[in-house]
């Protein structure tokens, strides 16, 4: 753990507390804590800090995620929020009601063509020699493949039509970076699933890992899942 990560989850629970609300945190930086008194009826997935290694290297491109949930598990989250802190930019989305970029209503992009589509690709692994291989048919169709350091918000970026998939197959990927971003895309619109095409529904817990696929649309997306092994 990182001070800065700290210092974001502490802003994040003091600010909680100031406005008297009973929740169970679930942070990335210290598991599992009862806040108040109702705490099992509401359960609050954070990761103060997405991307600190952009941060402290002073790379503009880092969040904080916040997702509310009914239960423990990531298709109960109901309210998700993905504060881009360098460019003053937040991302919000309530289930059933739409995607929002500070407080205008957003949708993912209508690209169908992979030579045109800009995609994201977390390879951040010590184990590239396992990843390339699963994704070795994409570096062959798509033209335009970028990371930049912060998945919670490159999520974001799907949402809000900047670009047009984002994919991770690590299995490295926790819960908590993505327990926001997973609402927000997919109440703008877009979709998300495992690499074999399956609904994601896993507890949301600090030690919980994950592969996705999020896409704009659903041409992008069976593309992507014909040249992604799984």
């Amino acid at each position: 753990m990182k001070p800065v990560d700290l210092a974001a989850e502490t802003a994040i629970v003091e600010t909680l507390k100031h406005h008297d609300v009973s929740f169970t945190l679930i942070s990335e930086e210290s598991g599992f804590k009862k806040i108040g008194g109702a705490s099992e009826e509401c359960f609050v997935t954070v990761d103060p800090i997405d991307g600190t290694t952009n941060l402290i290297h002073g790379l503009p491109f880092y969040a904080s995620s916040i997702a509310i949930s009914s239960k423990r598990d990531i298709e109960s989250v109901y309210a998700g929020m993905v504060a881009d802190i360098a460019h003053d930019v937040t991302y919000t989305a309530f289930e059933g009601k739409g995607a929002y970029r500070n407080g205008k209503r957003i949708d993912t992009s209508k690209e169908v063509s992979l030579d045109n589509a800009v995609v994201g690709l977390d390879m951040n692994t010590y184990q590239g020699k396992l990843v390339i291989p699963k994704v070795a048919g994409l570096f062959e169709k798509a033209r335009h493949i970028r990371h930049f350091g912060a998945n919670a918000l490159e999520i974001c970026y799907v949402a809000n039509g900047l670009i047009d998939a984002f994919i991770d197959i690590r299995s490295k990927i926790r819960t908590t970076d993505v327990a926001a971003g997973f609402l927000i895309v997919k109440e703008a619109n877009g979709i998300v699933t495992t690499a074999d095409n399956k609904a994601i529904n896993v507890p949301l817990d600090p030690k919980q890992t994950l592969d996705f696929i999020a896409s704009a649309n659903l041409e992008i997306h069976k593309q992507i899942l014909s040249l992604v092994k799984p």
